[in-house]
């Protein structure tokens, strides 16, 4: 037994440190590597652990999703199962970098050279800062500045995740920009190239123009934004008329190229016709297309290069009465400003009104100047009242996206290939999903993809594509002669190192080679994550213990990035879905029922939750809420996390109370009560089992937490009498009982309470409670009846009691209880007990269909 002593005052202050301490130096949660490979894959249960971004601090969504997946591991742990539970950093990518611009007061340009002595002229908050007064630096010098913040990011993240108490095998970490994530990252995608998967195209893209970078379909997200529909006649090349149009973005009219209709609508006559775009004078002609909305404004649409989604698939899919494709007429740069040259086909007032009066300008700018142009020469018949429609965002920009034509690499997802997507939502439907219903947003993802996985990133701080280009003898870049290095080089940086075949000082030369300078997606890394975590390619022993995993746990709100894209890097590579399960947490929202977000500011950081309510409490709260299930959180008001406060404290106290009574040598269950209510806890035992495994850890919480009370509030006060009594035939039995349920509470509440049931369990028994075997049923033959019987009863007298206006401890002489007969042959198995606590001298029974104090006769005090 365990001789660790219990405190005058148990209390769950300095809790955190004193186990997470206690564990680290046990090593009580490390991968037992040797176990795993003698109980082989079905002995092992392995977690796919999200690496949260490291930009900035961790939220209370952070808290909550990630107790949900601890308090599983904890009791697979205890199920016998060998844990393999890492953790990973997401470093690289956009808000890593956008933080490392605000925290520093620099931006990267990599015209400049590396500065060894570079000291960043801010060290916190320099988010006042125009983009214009920040330092520019070369990009050597932003990627150091990015790889000491992320550092010093992680530090902070596992001193909150070890104040949560998740039972994290911290020796299991890996980062998202280390040297080994970049050779695991680049073989996977130097394997997609192999099999013809990844490939590269001169395509329309949606672009930031703050982060000059591409951005994928998956990264998307809808912001009402202001706009009115300008109408503007298009004259007939023939000069026999005009037709109108309507449109939101009248600044594209110089890169216009058709105009489409429906082949059915009002104007299916004017298809095939020539007309003239307004002031600019280009020759376009009018298309017939079904995705033309015939009942929207004039039913006639101007197709521009680009405006939105829908002018891609037109430019893609309409032929000019030649045969020839539409042409790409660029007029907006990757800085959101107009070209200086006006686009090809203008006629010549056009194209030198553009060159001297839009080029340079913002959007907004050039619009500006272009509709007072029109409307000035009478182009623009009218403007609409304004309005609001939703446009394009990068989920983490701040300006609308624009459309431009660029370089960039993708990988097949399923979007054009039919068999490739089938067999996507094949997986999904072999893993199994908590909640269900999330399966069919992966798999309207799936069906509604337009275009293959864009990978590429215009950036800084990520992995680099492993590739170069030969150069031909104008030293241009030649796409077609894509150069690989040896796999056993990797990880490589081609902007630094040299391609097999070729020397240092062929860089730039004619005749030699180029590096990429783009970087992947972070997602196309993150994506990797079950090989990052599991050894891939660097360890096969753990790879094949550890894989597939047994539970991808996540967000609701990543489901079409980050499990989409880890689902299929495991399609291509292995044919498998990459886990058996997918736990999907709901969402945080505020008293307003509105997600928490940090664009919105009403996020809240769990340290001062943590300091002032104590880990289990807010564990409790987190797990109280059921997977996919939304969860509102008021900081000024925590109800759940006061509630979770007072269980794990009670927690506490009665493990003290339990203790305070000895089990004699021998001791036996001998006692109606006391058989009742382990049987009673046998059926909590099936079913708080059952409902872990089966991901349900609310349902869990909610049986134990009731019959817990139940024990504390009803039994323990039945039978606290007879176990104080040394001389009572029955006082073995009662505690016996007591201990007996004390041990399996605790473990019960083990996943959860993680802190003071470790702290209880160190008071009596050796080894840590996390550690110890899941109860099981004892199979104490007892009626349940019994126990549900008394208590009600106890309920009852007490109730009594204060209806007649007397303190509990009044005796009473004389009781009388109505009940049906089962329940009185109940009571009657127990009311030593009852008379014990009641202080009741004599109990009489009446017949009745439910239970009730009739009844009561006070003695004198």
């Amino acid at each position: 037994m365990a001789d660790a002593s219990i405190p005058d005052k148990p209390a769950l202050e300095g809790l955190e440190t004193k186990w997470d301490a206690a564990w680290q130096q046990q090593g009580t949660y490390l991968f037992d590597r040797v176990r795993a490979a003698e109980v082989g894959r079905a002995g092992v249960f392995s977690v796919d652990t999200p690496p949260p971004t490291a930009s900035g601090s961790l939220h209370i969504g952070h808290v909550f999703s990630y107790t949900h997946t601890d308090v599983k591991v904890r009791f697979e742990r205890m199920r016998g199962k060998t844990v393999f539970y890492p953790m990973g950093w997401d470093d690289n990518g956009l808000p890593t970098e956008r933080r490392v611009q605000n925290y520093y007061g620099v931006r990267c340009d990599p015209s400049l050279p590396f500065d060894p002595d570079f000291t960043p002229p801010f060290q916190g908050d320099a988010k006042s800062l125009k983009p214009a007064n920040q330092v520019p630096i070369s990009r050597r010098n932003f990627i150091d500045l990015c790889e000491a913040l992320t550092l010093e990011d992680e530090k902070a993240f596992e001193e909150v995740f070890r104040q949560l108490g998740l039972s994290v095998d911290w020796t299991q970490t890996y980062r998202t920009i280390s040297d080994e994530t970049i050779r695991t990252s680049q073989l996977a995608f130097l394997r997609n190239l192999e099999r013809g998967e990844a490939y590269q195209s001169l395509a329309p893209t949606l672009w930031d123009i703050d982060f000059r970078s591409a951005i994928a379909q998956a990264e998307l997200e809808d912001r009402d934004q202001p706009a009115a529909y300008h109408r503007v006649a298009f004259p007939y090349a023939d000069g026999s008329g005009t037709i109108e149009i309507e449109t939101t973005r009248p600044e594209l009219l110089p890169s216009c190229i058709a105009l489409v209709t429906h082949p059915e609508g009002p104007h299916k006559d004017a298809i095939g016709k020539k007309v003239l775009t307004p002031f600019f004078d280009a020759p376009i002609e009018v298309h017939g297309h079904h995705l033309a909305q015939p009942d929207k404004g004039t039913g006639v649409a101007m197709v521009c290069t680009f405006g939105d989604v829908t002018d891609i698939v037109w430019w893609r899919e309409l032929r000019r009465t030649d045969g020839s494709d539409l042409p790409n007429l660029t007029s907006l740069g990757l800085d959101g400003r107009f070209l200086p040259d006006a686009p090809a086909g203008l006629g010549a007032e056009g194209s030198a009104w553009y060159e001297s009066e839009m080029a340079g300008k913002t959007v907004f700018s050039g619009r500006k100047a272009l509709v007072e142009k029109l409307q000035e020469t009478g182009d623009i018949l009218s403007v609409s009242k304004p309005f609001t429609h939703a446009v394009k965002f990068y989920e983490k920009g701040d300006r609308p996206l624009e459309i431009v034509s660029t370089r960039q690499w993708y990988v097949r997802n399923g979007a054009r290939d039919e068999s490739l997507r089938d067999r996507l939502v094949s997986l999904g439907k072999e893993m199994t999903w908590h909640p269900d219903f999330m399966r069919v947003r992966y798999e309207n993802w799936v069906g509604g993809l337009t275009g293959d996985w864009l990978v590429s990133r215009q950036r800084f701080f990520g992995v680099p594509i492993p590739v170069w280009y030969g150069l031909d003898e104008n030293g241009e870049r030649d796409y077609d002669r894509v150069i690989t290095p040896d796999l056993a080089s990797l990880p490589v940086d081609p902007t630094t190192d040299v391609p097999p075949g070729y020397t240092a000082a062929q860089r730039g030369a004619a005749g030699g080679f180029e590096g990429e300078k783009d970087i992947f997606d972070t997602w196309a890394t993150s994506s990797l994550t079950p090989q990052l975590a599991g050894g891939w390619e660097r360890d096969p022993e753990l790879w094949n213990l550890v894989a597939p995993f047994d539970v991808r746990p996540q967000g609701q709100d990543i489901i079409r990035t980050w499990l989409f894209s880890t689902m299929l890097r495991s399609a291509l590579e292995d044919d498998r879905a990459p886990w058996t399960d997918a736990a999907i947490s709901g969402f945080i929202v505020d008293p307003d029922r509105k997600k928490m977000s940090k664009s919105k500011g009403n996020v809240v950081t769990p340290a001062d939750i943590l300091a002032q309510h104590g880990t289990d409490a807010v564990r409790y709260w987190s797990a109280s809420s059921r997977l996919g299930a939304d969860a509102a959180f008021d900081p000024q008001n925590p109800t759940q996390v006061k509630i979770g406060r007072r269980l794990a404290i009670k927690v506490l106290n009665a493990s003290k109370f339990v203790l305070s009574f000895p089990v004699p040598s021998g001791a036996q269950i001998t006692h109606a009560l006391d058989a009742s209510m382990l049987a009673t806890l046998d059926g909590v035992v099936r079913e708080a089992t059952k409902a872990f495994e089966s991901y349900d850890h609310a349902r869990a919480l909610e049986v134990t937490e009731s019959f817990f009370w139940t024990f504390c509030d009803d039994y323990l006060e039945l039978v606290k009498e007879r176990a104080y009594d040394q001389t009572d035939v029955g006082q073995a039995s009662a505690a016996l009982a007591l201990r007996t349920a004390l041990s399996t509470l605790l473990r019960l509440f083990a996943p959860v309470l993680a802190f003071a049931a470790e702290e209880s369990w160190s008071w009596f028994e050796d080894g840590s409670v996390h550690t110890a075997a899941w109860p099981e049923p004892l199979g104490i033959e007892g009626d349940p009846a019994v126990l549900k019987a008394v208590s009600e009863a106890l309920v009852g007298v007490r109730r009594a009691k204060t209806e007649a206006k007397a303190s509990q401890k009044n005796p009473v002489d004389r009781l009388t209880i109505a009940a049906p007969a089962a329940t009185t042959a109940a009571l009657q198995l127990a009311e030593g007990d009852l008379k014990a606590v009641g202080r009741i001298a004599a109990i009489a029974y009446a017949e009745a269909d439910s239970l009730a104090v009739t009844d009561i006769e006070l003695g004198e005090i």
